[in-house]
């Protein structure tokens, strides 16, 4: 039986801080908001350790994350991030990256931000989720989906119950708790 996130990050020093400090906290921030969408996206057939590895690469490639400059990034900047191997190389998952990016631009234009748009369409369940990306977003399969909405709060199940990190992330009221 697989272990759950939570036993495997112990003492372990590249999942242990993501585990501690990042996963399942809410998010209130667009850009990184975006972020975790972009590496959610990119770890797609990986492993999550690639992706904390390249983390940091990520952020330079990509603009830290500015939705606004990585919705304009044009052909010379796909091409930059064709051969950057700092990055994930992958043709399709940078023109997901992009396009999201100009998505969330209209996104904003119409609900004030990406938050906004999350926390009027929560609560929904998992299927009604996928959809709703499907129609807005590329490369956001159901898995993607679901780590995103993990990763950020909006889904339970980042922590089990008995993990210290769980008491933090109920004490921030994430909007999976707002939906029970």
């Amino acid at each position: 039986m697989a272990q759950h996130y939570c036993e495997e990050t112990i003492n372990d020093p590249l999942h242990g801080p993501y585990h501690d400090r990042e996963y399942g906290f809410p998010i209130d921030d667009d850009n990184a908001l975006f972020a975790r969408l972009v590496l959610e996206i990119n770890q797609a057939g990986l492993s999550w350790a690639i992706i904390l590895k390249k983390k940091t690469n990520f952020i330079v490639a990509y603009d830290n994350f500015d939705i606004a400059t990585v919705a304009a990034y044009d052909d010379d900047q796909r091409a930059r991030l064709l051969t950057d191997a700092g990055v994930i190389r992958n043709r399709l998952k940078i023109n997901a990256v992009i396009y999201n990016a100009r998505c969330l631009l209209q996104i904003g234009a119409e609900y004030g931000s990406f938050k906004t748009w999350l926390d009027r369409h929560h609560p929904l369940e998992l299927d009604a989720w996928v959809k709703l990306f499907r129609a807005n977003f590329k490369f956001t399969g159901v898995k993607i989906v679901r780590e995103f909405l993990v990763s950020t709060g909006y889904l339970p199940g980042a922590h089990r119950p008995d993990c210290p990190v769980y008491a933090e992330i109920v004490a921030l009221d994430p909007p999976w708790i707002q939906g029970q």
